[in-house]
């Protein structure tokens, strides 16, 4: 079974960037999940899919894998360019879209 080695993305609901630091190993689906008739759910019989381990480094995640014999596949962060911001250039003439309240 192919697990994916990875480190999660910031939350869309909060500005802060806690657990995006850890590295982790999750199982690929071997199965799509089944929708239960009855309530509508979604069930799967895969327990694999339960199992998320966190690693503090990109290498301990990879090391771990390869001492149990877990085919992997390795996901490199996307690191944002930072943008350079300025307050008063909130404030400047020549502003593209005009600043009012």
């Amino acid at each position: 079974m192919l697990a994916r080695i990875y480190q999660p993305a910031k939350s869309a609901m909060q500005s802060g960037r806690a657990r995006t630091k850890k590295w982790v190993l999750e199982y690929e689906p071997e199965q799509a999940r089944d929708i239960e008739p009855l309530m509508g759910w979604t069930s799967s019989s895969d327990m694999r899919q339960q199992i998320s381990l966190d690693f503090d480094t990109r290498e301990e995640a990879v090391n771990y894998a390869k001492s149990r014999g877990i085919p992997y596949q390795l996901f490199e962060p996307h690191k944002p360019a930072p943008k350079v911001k300025s307050y008063s250039d909130n404030f400047r003439f020549d502003r593209k879209i005009p600043w009012s309240h």
